[in-house]
This record gives C-alpha cells, structure tokens and sequence, in this order.
C-alpha cells in the first residue's frame, strides 16, 4: 500500500528511475509525489523522452507546485542547483514527510533542515525488500544510464537487501 505522506521530489530520482524504466515503483511507495515547477522544467527541458513522467503527472501521481523565492530559497540556492534548493524549500514550506534527493550536497543540506531523505536507490531497496525489484539488476541498469555508485557503496546496498 502507498505512502500517504508527503513526498517532494528533487530531479535526479524522477529522471533516473525513468530512465531505468522503473518509475511503477513512485505509485507502489507513493500516494502522490510534489514536484516543484522548478524541478519539472529541469525534468523536460528540450526532453522528448521523458513521456512517463508526463503521464504520471496527468494521471495525479506527481503534482506540480511553484516554489516562491523566499528567504530559505536565496539561502540554499547559494549552495544547491536549482531543482535541490526548490524541492528542499518546498519540503520545509510544507513540513514533508520525505524528500527525494540523490546528490550528497542536497541530502547534507536537507538533513541540516531536519528532512528525512531517500533517493533512488533508497525507492530501489525498498521495492527490492518487497520482492518487485532485481535489487543488482537495477542497480546495473543506473550505472549504465550514467548514475555513479562507488564499488564500495555497491556492494552495501547488495548486503542491505539481504
């Protein structure tokens, strides 16, 4: 059954997981997942690929939101890109239950915001303990796509779903 608290979404695990043509895993975790607009430019920028995403959107799964310019945005948009420093505003702005982040530097600064944090791999786990995921296939196929995990990260993920 899906989560039904609030989860915002920063870039990097919409467009991986559709990358890897995983994003069934979104509606099996999620009620609803809240994508800044800031994000969903980043997301379909000059994208023509990107067809799923847009589907989920129409379907309700990811609702879209403006993120306003407020102190906090200034702030961590001297630290962040833009996509991390509207979900992580938007996050605090709305008391999120989950934020969605990949890069390190985002999750540093979310936590700092006392956010709990997953990312793609972390959505990837737990469809791989709910026996959906091929835990080491998946994991594959985002290297392929480009997503950097460490030998080292790897092989603990690997042990964590065992």
């Amino acid at each position: 059954m899906p989560d039904s608290g609030l989860v915002v979404s920063d870039t990097s695990p919409l467009l991986n997981l559709a990358l890897i043509e995983r994003l069934e895993l979104l509606e099996s975790q999620f009620s609803e997942v809240t994508v800044p607009q800031q994000v969903w430019n980043e997301l379909t920028d000059g994208e023509d690929g990107l067809e799923a995403l847009r589907e989920l959107r129409d379907d309700g799964l990811l609702h879209l939101v403006e993120v306003e310019r407020s102190d906090l945005f200034v702030e961590l948009f001297h630290e962040l890109d833009l996509g991390e420093t509207a979900a992580i505003c938007c996050a605090v702005e709305q008391n999120a239950d989950l934020v969605l982040l990949d890069e390190r530097d985002g999750r540093r600064v979310a936590r700092r915001h006392d956010l709990n944090v997953t990312g793609v791999i972390g959505i990837l786990l737990r469809g791989a303990k709910t026996g959906v995921v091929n835990l080491e296939h998946e994991l594959e196929a985002l290297r392929e796509v480009g997503f950097w995990i460490s030998d080292d990260l790897y092989e603990k993920i690997l042990s964590e779903a065992d």
